[in-house]
Formats: structure tokens, sequence, C-alpha cells
């Protein structure tokens, strides 16, 4: 196996771990500021403030890792 079909294998597959890993992220990030707003209402903006910057950080890799594929990409 040469470099290039090595590169055009492992690049989708990083992307999709990536994308996959920011999923699970995201899920337990939301299910935990809903479950925190579920017991403490009158907390409702703080938290989802802080829910809302997290998930942009965690979208933040994501698209990093989407950035280094199209790199990746057009080396092959």
């Amino acid at each position: 196996m040469d470099v290039a079909t090595a590169l055009a294998l492992a690049a989708p597959l990083g992307l999709g771990l990536a994308a996959f890993g920011s999923g699970i992220g995201l899920g337990i990030a939301v299910g935990g500021a809903m479950d925190a707003i579920g017991r403490q209402p009158e907390a409702s903006g703080k938290i989802l403030t802080n829910m809302i910057i997290g998930a942009a950080l965690i979208e933040a890799l994501t698209i990093y890792a989407l950035i280094v594929f199209f790199i990746v990409l057009g080396r092959i």
C-alpha cells in the first residue's frame, strides 16, 4: 500500500471519528445542561450560556478536523 492510498483511507475515517466524538460530546453536554435546568430552573440562563460556549468549543474541534481533512485531501 502506498502513501496516497493510506491517506485516502485514513482521512475520511479520521474525520468520521472526529464527528462521532463531537456528537457524543454534544449529547452528553446538552443532556447534562437539561438535567441541571430541570433541577434549578432559576439558573437556566447561566446554564444555557455555559452550555453554548462548551458546544462551540466542541464543534470547533470538529471544524479543525475538517480543515485537516481538506489539507490531507489536497496532498493526495
